[in-house]
């Protein structure tokens, strides 16, 4: 039952841990300069020289000892349970999955200090059906804080984490959470309106009788997160997605997962991340930031910053990395290079809402290679399904996009559309070529937008003109 203390227990803590933390992002030295004082690619490897791996105690927690079986129909929830505390209440080490297949009909709650490792042949596959899943735990869902049925991997105010090996998770969620999308309107609607409303986050419980599929794995304001080595198959909703978190690394991570809203990974309202030789098959974005939807993003105000992208290849049904829309905490310092997009509707995708506020800023990509973009190779729009009430327009501002290459865009190359009175900002798009589109531009209400040795279709695109002085006048008397 929820209840003050609950309420207590989640603010207090999770307010200091990012004080403490935002602080210092801002302030920590990588052996030369603090990040605060480095820019472009010299602040990427600032970023990843402060990023470190959660050390462990040499200590082996092997699942079968508790009870585990892997004959793939012994309920092993327990085992894991038992397991974890153990490793918990002893200082940490490694809870072991031997190989074989063991059934969990329930989360796995990781605890500070525990290491989840699968050996080469094991597979973790969790029960479908739902109410295995509660009770309810604090969650975030499409950016707005609830009480949710639990992740099927969770942690909560953890420092210390991994989640490594060779083997598989599959989330088991074709035939139960992955089937309630049709049904997820009412309660999404709702919840989206508490969010607007501030209704505080303790009264905002879903789970039964609702219909809004969890994450697959989400640590929540932890601290020192690794997810290296497995594979992730199956998921209800977002696979990787980290909440409030700091000190990130997701790397050697292979994801086979097609059903609705599988993004492969979703940093969220998290900072310093480091996402590196990854294969994202999915049935969304490969990789979405996050940082709050509209009021409720404005209440927590705690940005995505400080994420490198590197070494990945992203096969999505809908975009390669993309920014947005949930990013009313603002997105800032975002890094992507020696990428392979081989079939997505868009490289790189900037989205946003009139009303939501935020910014996405800082934003550097370079050496990425893309076989097809179904929709537009690189997009900017700051009215992502349309206007929906008060104006309150995000920014866009200082893009670096160089040495990418494109076969094929069904449609646009390049499309950018800000608004009359909130133009994106300073974007350099340098040595770029898409061999084939059937549209080359369409660039409207943006200021200081500008092409270096881009070709599309074989032509070399001209610069834009500078703004015109009095309008951009205007515009600024408009702020």
């Amino acid at each position: 039952m929820l209840n003050k203390y609950l309420l207590h227990r989640y603010k207090w803590p999770l307010l200091f841990l990012f004080t403490v933390l935002c602080f210092t992002s801002c302030s920590w030295f990588t052996g030369q300069k603090p990040i605060i004082s480095c820019s472009g690619w010299e602040r990427a490897d600032a970023i990843i020289s402060g990023i470190h791996e959660p050390g462990f105690p040499d200590r082996n927690y092997d699942i079968t000892n508790y009870g585990a079986s892997g004959n793939g129909q012994t309920d092993c929830f327990g085992a894991f349970a038992t397991a974890i505390n153990t490793c918990n209440s002893e200082g940490g080490g490694r809870v072991v999955v031997p190989a074989g297949t063991y059934l969990c009909n329930g989360p796995i709650h990781l605890k500070s200090n525990v290491h989840l490792y699968l050996k080469e042949g094991a597979t973790i596959r969790f029960g479908a059906d739902p109410k295995f899943y509660l009770p309810v735990v604090l969650t975030k869902w499409e950016g707005t804080e609830l009480f949710n049925y639990s992740p099927l991997i969770y942690a909560y105010l953890a420092a210390n984490i991994a989640i490594t090996g060779k083997g598989t998770i599959d989330g088991g969620a074709t035939t139960g959470f992955a089937t309630w999308k049709p049904q997820q309107a009412e309660a999404q609607n709702l919840l989206r309106q508490m969010g607007n409303d501030g209704v505080p986050v303790n009264e905002r419980v879903f789970g039964e009788g609702h219909y809004l599929r969890p994450s697959m794995i989400q640590p929540f304001g932890c601290k020192n997160v690794l997810i290296d080595g497995v594979t992730l198959l199956d998921s209800p909703m977002w696979v990787i997605h980290p909440v409030f978190c700091y000190n990130v690394i997701v790397r050697n991570v292979t994801v086979n997962s097609w059903n609705a809203n599988n993004d492969g990974c979703d940093p969220d309202a998290s900072v310093n991340v480091l996402i590196e030789n990854c294969l994202f098959n999915t049935g969304d974005d490969g990789i979405a930031i996050k940082s709050g939807r509209d009021q409720d993003g404005w209440r927590i105000g705690q940005a995505t910053e400080n994420v490198v992208i590197r070494n990945c290849e992203m096969r999505s049904k809908a975009n390669g990395l993309c920014i947005g829309s949930e990013m009313s905490g603002s997105v800032r310092h975002v890094y992507m290079e020696n990428c392979l997009v081989d079939s997505a509707n868009s490289t790189v995708y900037f989205k946003a809402n009139l009303d939501r506020g935020g910014r996405i800023e800082n934003v550097w990509v370079r050496n990425v290679r893309v076989n097809r973009a179904k929709g537009a190779f690189i997009r900017f729009e700051t009215n992502y399904k349309g206007h929906r009430g008060n104006f309150y327009p995000p920014l866009f501002q200082n893009f670096v996009l160089e040495k990418i290459s494109c076969e094929t865009a069904d449609n646009y190359a390049i499309f950018a559309e800000g608004h009359e009175r909130a133009h994106i900002k300073n974007v350099l798009l340098k040595n770029i070529t898409v061999k084939n589109a059937k549209v080359d531009r369409y660039i409207r209400h943006a200021e200081n937008f500008r092409l270096r040795n881009v070709r599309i279709n074989g032509i070399l695109q001209p610069e834009l003109p500078p703004m015109d002085p009095e309008e951009k006048k205007k515009l600024n008397m408009g702020w």
